[in-house]
């Protein structure tokens, strides 16, 4: 997550200009706004249901939400140009007479939908959510928004690279022609996909609401577009929560590379939880034995694709199971993952099987074009946003070497892919401001967005203060691991506008 430079886009405010005649060389005037036709537009709230089948609307009905649609330019160097839209849902404050103002969601991704997030955020917030305006927003070309869909058959462009030099090989042709798929299809948009123009959205939807200031909420990679937020639009937060951060200098497309150690770390954890549970999925009485469990199942697609259901799984897509099933520190999804492994593991004996729901879920993402849209858009923000090296060799060194270290993870972190071949952004990558009173809140576990991440913000920010939750391998933690004292630490702050006078550790709960 590297930054060279960093500059407000052009024409984003009022500007004052001395004029020349006929007015006194003295006079002043406010020159025309650019994005006035933007900031000006009246939004229409209504039902954020779509039809019988959406269950994301009447979430947000049942929780009094209403939706609307926010314009704003494709490309903010030509407002006057093509328009998209954003869409925004909002749960308004019930307090109006200790009214906050509103506090803009982002759940993470890159490419994540916000919009249906407003209740359980609501609800995470106890009383003090009746003093926000809680609002949605699913970021430009995400979800409701207007779409982008490279038609991938995968919804995800990260996988193993495979065990042999032949191997890697295929992972980057798989990779160039991901990228050549988002040219054909979505080439004209592609160079306004990016975190700097989803920050100029958020402003557009400030003004758009009515708001001097807004509070924000950003889980995963939303700690990164808060950040990117704060620096260009300075003065125009209030409070802001990060959870899950990202460190500035670690984002770009190879945003995976050194979670490894948090990764094998949670496996372990989970292998343990695992063991104890023997009679449920019998993947063995010991911690190694369930990971021996793991390691029979890779080494088994390796050979021959395991066949589970409809689809064949590789040793290109195993590790990446393995590595989606260690992300959240809590029984349900510990169980999931075991019966995945259950599930994998049979495969792997000759058995014919129909996988679990989690793992079918897992794998449809994985080996189906239903979620193409999500990674055409993960891929295409995270390239549009900073440069990836372009010759394969680099990363097949790094491959290489990080697989002696670890054979299943590393070959995931370090593999090239789809930014390899893509065009080069069209904006340096924002150089993110020297400090922030934000509150930050991270697991030390945390296997996506280390722990790393947020002490480097926190010292980056010493107006800032950390919320550490000790001992969970998990990623989101405020209203996510239930953790009292996380969550209380979050609303006090949330209530008040005051940060805790020093950082705050909190103990994570057995999640055995």
């Amino acid at each position: 997550m590297t930054g060279f430079a960093s500059s407000a886009a052009l024409g984003l405010t009022a500007v004052l200009a001395l004029t020349a005649s006929p007015a006194p060389a003295h006079a002043a005037r406010t020159t025309p706004d650019p994005l006035a036709r933007y900031h000006q537009q009246h939004l229409t709230w209504k039902s954020c249901v779509l039809g019988p089948a959406d269950d994301t609307g009447r979430e947000l009905q049942q929780a009094g939400a209403q939706c609307a649609d926010v314009t704003v330019p494709l490309n903010y160097a030509d407002p006057g140009g093509r328009t998209i839209t954003v869409a925004i849902s909002r749960i308004r404050a019930t307090d109006t007479s200790h009214r906050v103002g509103a506090l803009l969601l982002n759940g993470g991704g890159p490419g994540g939908q916000t919009l249906g997030d407003p209740p359980w955020v609501r609800k995470a917030m106890k009383d003090v959510g009746s003093r926000y305006d809680v609002v949605g927003v699913d970021p430009r070309f995400v979800g409701r928004s207007t779409p982008l869909d490279c038609h991938w058959p995968t919804g995800s462009s990260f996988r193993g690279a495979g065990d042999d030099r032949a191997g890697f090989d295929r992972s980057a042709a798989f990779a160039e022609e991901l990228a050549h798929r988002c040219r054909t299809y979505e080439g004209d948009v592609l160079p306004y996909v990016t975190t700097r123009n989803t920050a100029r959205d958020m402003d557009v939807i400030r003004v758009a609401l009515g708001e001097r200031r807004i509070s924000y909420l950003g889980y995963s990679y939303g700690s990164y577009l808060g950040q990117v937020y704060a620096t260009m639009f300075p003065g125009r937060t209030d409070r802001v929560v990060l959870d899950g951060v990202v460190a500035p200098d670690h984002y770009g497309p190879r945003l995976l590379l050194g979670t490894e150690q948090a990764d094998r770390h949670a496996l372990r954890d989970w292998a343990a939880w695992t063991a104890h549970r023997d009679g449920t999925y019998g993947l063995g009485r010991t911690r190694q034995a369930v990971l021996a469990a793991v390691g029979h199942v890779q080494a088994a697609a390796g050979r021959t694709p395991l066949r589970l259901g409809g689809h064949r799984v590789d040793e290109y897509v195993v590790p990446v199971v393995v590595f989606n099933g260690l992300s959240q520190d809590n029984d349900a999804a510990y169980g999931d993952f075991a019966l995945a492994v259950r599930d994998m593991r049979r495969a792997a004996d000759g058995h014919v099987v129909a996988p679990s729901p989690w793992l079918a879920d897992t794998l449809d993402f994985l080996l189906s074009g239903s979620d193409s849209p999500y990674g055409s858009v993960q891929s295409a923000i995270l390239c549009g946003d900073v440069s990836a090296p372009r010759d394969p060799e680099t990363y097949w060194h790094d491959v290489q070497r990080a697989r002696a270290q670890d054979a299943l993870f590393g070959p995931v972190t370090n593999n090239i892919g789809p930014c390899a071949f893509w065009d080069p952004p069209r904006e340096r990558p924002t150089v993110i401001r020297d400090d922030l009173p934000a509150l930050l809140v991270n697991a030390t576990g945390d296997p996506r967005t280390t722990y790393r991440g947020a002490a480097t913000v926190r010292h980056m920010w010493p107006a800032s203060r950390l919320v550490t939750l000790r001992g969970a391998d998990q990623h989101a933690v405020f209203g996510v691991f239930g953790s009292s004292c996380v969550d209380t630490r979050v609303n006090a702050y949330l209530a008040t506008g005051h940060l805790p006078p020093t950082d705050v550790s909190c103990a994570a709960r057995s999640a055995g």
